[in-house]
């Protein structure tokens, strides 16, 4: 056990609360943006991954960098950050990227001019530490709650994807996806009718700093996608660009036949 484990189960937490899950629906998208990894990986082990799809930025500007790029359901933050604090944070994912997902602050800090500053920078919700696991958890799905019915539906011509569930659909067929496929293909989404090179994809999903193991995988996440949309669509709709990366392939709009 860790110190920082440890920490944990002295605040409260015991591990009788580890298996209580949500039911099993569509996952939850979470960035996690915290700069001490023992504590990342306590509420990676503790939220799972059946019910969530969990993010892990170490600092500010990686945190930006994935927020510029993918769709979350909550930002769960930080605010001690090594570089640009949690606060300047907040308020550039509102400023900046004009963001609206919803944030919970985490923080040591509990006097009521700290809080009001995080409030004031645009955080939906703001959390003193010590606290129970299962405590953020609840808040995170009470977020997720009142904010879901406004996130947008993405479409690429006839194709429609929903980023809080996951799902595609095309001409009446649906399907699910998730995963790296999933984050790919809202990626190629956001950037239709233009092509994405292998570069700026991999960059997206591994960061800049990525190795060649994942610039390899990126192929085949691309071949795990389009087998899911060709069975669940009848169509793969992910078109190579030789040399250069991918994009979306829209089928044509049907239209009725001449009378």
């Amino acid at each position: 056990m860790t110190s920082n484990q440890a920490s944990l189960q002295d605040s409260g937490q015991s591990s009788s609360h580890v298996s209580r899950k949500a039911p099993v629906q569509s996952p939850l998208r979470l960035l996690i943006i915290e700069d001490q990894v023992d504590l990342a990986e306590n509420l990676f082990e503790f939220l799972g991954e059946d019910r969530y799809s969990l993010d892990f930025a170490s600092d500010g500007l990686t945190a930006l960098h994935l927020l510029a790029t993918q769709s979350y359901d909550v930002i769960v933050l930080d605010l001690m950050l090594p570089g640009v604090n949690g606060y300047d944070i907040c308020r550039r994912i509102r400023q900046d990227l004009q963001c609206q997902t919803p944030v919970i602050l985490m923080t040591a800090l509990s006097a009521m001019a700290d809080k009001e500053k995080g409030f004031n920078c645009g955080a939906d919700d703001y959390l003193v530490k010590p606290f129970e696991l299962r405590e953020l958890q609840l808040r995170i799905e009470a977020l997720h709650r009142r904010h879901s019915p406004q996130r947008p539906v993405l479409a690429a011509g006839n194709i429609r994807f929903d980023p809080g569930t996951l799902e595609v659909a095309l001409r009446g067929s649906k399907t699910t996806l998730s995963g790296t496929p999933a984050r790919l293909f809202e990626l190629l989404v956001r950037a239709y009718p233009s092509f994405l090179s292998h570069e700026a994809l991999t960059d997206a999903v591994w960061g800049a700093h990525h190795g060649e193991t994942e610039g390899n995988s990126l192929r085949t996440h691309i071949y795990t996608l389009r087998k899911s949309l060709q069975v669940g669509l009848g169509n793969g709709l992910v078109k190579t660009i030789h040399g250069r990366g991918y994009s979306l392939e829209a089928p044509p709009t049907e239209n009725p036949e001449p009378q």
